[in-house]
């Protein structure tokens, strides 16, 4: 379930960040990542069964766990009247290959954010001036946040991300974007052999405030995915970036 507000439609440019990851004093390997992609082991951990546990930044405020409809999920904020917008970032289950970011493109007050989430989640809040953040949070990472979490599914592939979806784009055979299914999930698939990440950029329930990025860090022929229930995918779009430059796109389809 995505928190909805009427607004006038406005779309801002990909987010364009450097891709920075938890640190990790004492980093342990995730089973099923790939090298290099390890476990944020020194991230502040905490339960958050009955509460929300949040993190804050001068105009935003991200939360995981019960918000003001007592159910479970992750929240972000607009708590600033000023032209910036706020972001929370985050990785589910312990795993660094895939970055989940959702953008409030709304008003002061408004919330966004989404239902399905794993059981662990790692997440900070953000700050960005159109494109271009601004500036973040730390990073907290709580566990035991929902009954039914999404589960881990770290050795999808592009060929498999296809034939599960309905429909598939892509952008310059670098990034693969699919979905579909009576339960809505998203894929964002790496599919060139290059040093740039494959980035999915899409919008659910004809909500132009609020939009929804899958991140695709751990390298060629994987692919990241993102539950959204009844949602449905309204626009949607594949792009390249080189951490904080984007290289490839495509303009908006809709669905």
């Amino acid at each position: 379930m995505v928190m909805t507000v009427t607004a006038a439609f406005s779309i801002e440019g990909a987010a364009a960040e450097v891709e920075t990851r938890p640190a990790a004093k004492a980093p342990t390997t995730t089973v099923g990542a790939p090298i290099g992609v390890v476990a944020p082991a020194a991230v502040p951990t905490t339960g958050s069964a009955g509460k929300a546990e949040c993190v804050r930044v001068k105009g935003a405020r991200a939360c995981v766990g019960l918000d003001q409809s007592a159910l479970p999920g992750i929240t972000i904020e607009d708590t600033r009247k000023d032209k910036l917008h706020p972001a929370v970032e985050y990785y589910q289950n312990g795993y660094l290959g895939t970055k989940y970011v959702i953008h409030n493109l709304a008003r002061e007050g408004e919330i966004k954010g989404n239902r399905r989430i794993g059981n662990t989640i790692t997440f900070r809040a953000a700050v960005y001036r159109g494109d271009r953040q601004v500036k973040v949070s730390e990073w907290k990472t709580v566990r035991d946040v929902t009954k039914h979490p999404v589960k881990p599914d770290t050795r999808l592939t592009p060929a498999s991300a296809r034939a599960r979806s309905e429909i598939c784009t892509s952008t310059k055979g670098a990034a693969s974007l699919c979905f579909g299914g009576k339960k809505t999930v998203v894929f964002a698939c790496d599919t060139g052999a290059d040093r740039h990440q494959a980035r999915a950029e899409y919008f659910l329930d004809g909500d132009p405030t609020a939009r929804f990025e899958i991140h695709q860090l751990a390298g060629m022929n994987t692919c990241g995915k993102a539950v959204h229930g009844d949602l449905a995918v309204s626009m949607y779009r594949a792009s390249v970036f080189d951490n904080n430059h984007q290289v490839a796109t495509r303009l908006y389809k809709y669905n």
